[in-house]
């Protein structure tokens, strides 16, 4: 094996090494309650979503939205004490309709991810 070859070797090994380390910086949501696109029957207390990594709590949010864009939740969205990967956010009763939850969350490694989803309550649309 040629020196060139060699150099160019061990650059693609270190480019195999820090490519998964750059994917792995991003909290990325692995489930939600309730469930993304779903119906629920019973108005549901909370949202929760769950991450495939730790969030830093003072700089992620997660907040409830009805079909008319008003901020339904009670305002106390935050990381769990207790297990950094979950989001929660609690909820008054709420009626039937079309629901809105939108999350921000910095990674404990500082990469912000964010999204939307809906879920519905009652079969309304």
């Amino acid at each position: 094996m040629t020196a060139k070859q060699k150099t160019i070797g061990g650059a693609l090994l270190g480019l195999l090494l820090i490519v998964p380390m750059l994917a792995w910086g991003h909290a990325f949501p692995d489930h939600s309650d309730p469930r993304v696109g779903s119906e629920v029957k019973t108005p549901p207390d909370h949202v929760k979503i769950w991450f495939d990594g730790g969030m830093e709590p003072l700089f992620s949010t997660l907040e409830v939205f009805d079909a008319n864009h008003k901020k339904v939740d009670k305002g106390d969205g935050r990381v769990d004490p207790s297990n950094n990967t979950v989001l929660e956010v609690s909820l008054p009763p709420l009626p039937p309709g079309t629901y809105e939850v939108s999350w921000s969350v910095v990674s404990v490694d500082t990469h912000r991810t964010e999204g939307r989803f809906k879920f519905t309550i009652g079969g309304k649309s």
